[in-house]
């Protein structure tokens, strides 16, 4: 369970961002089934990414307990961008 709780937290962080910025980019035509994808997705890619620009730190790692905040700002950020470039996407698709 130690292994998948980073994980987690990088999904729920990343659908939270996600639906942020689908909630605050309101020309963005997505129903909640993409939203909550990309954030999921985004989320996971965001944490490893900033793990690694940020030392390599293994974004899956647990320190005593306590979650890496990389986990939680990459999944918040990772989440928020790729669901604004899914959104961007299908509106240029829509058109």
């Amino acid at each position: 369970m130690e292994a998948l709780m980073p994980i987690i937290v990088q999904v729920i962080t990343g659908i939270l961002g996600g639906q942020a910025v689908g909630a605050a980019v309101s020309s963005a035509v997505m129903g909640q089934l993409p939203k909550i994808l990309s954030g999921a997705i985004g989320g996971i890619g965001g944490a490893t990414i900033l793990g690694s620009l940020l030392g390599g730190a293994d974004p899956a790692a647990v320190s005593d307990g306590a979650l890496n905040l990389n986990n939680i700002l990459g999944g918040a950020g990772g989440g928020a961008i790729l669901t604004a470039i899914v959104g961007q996407i299908m509106k240029a698709m829509n058109k």
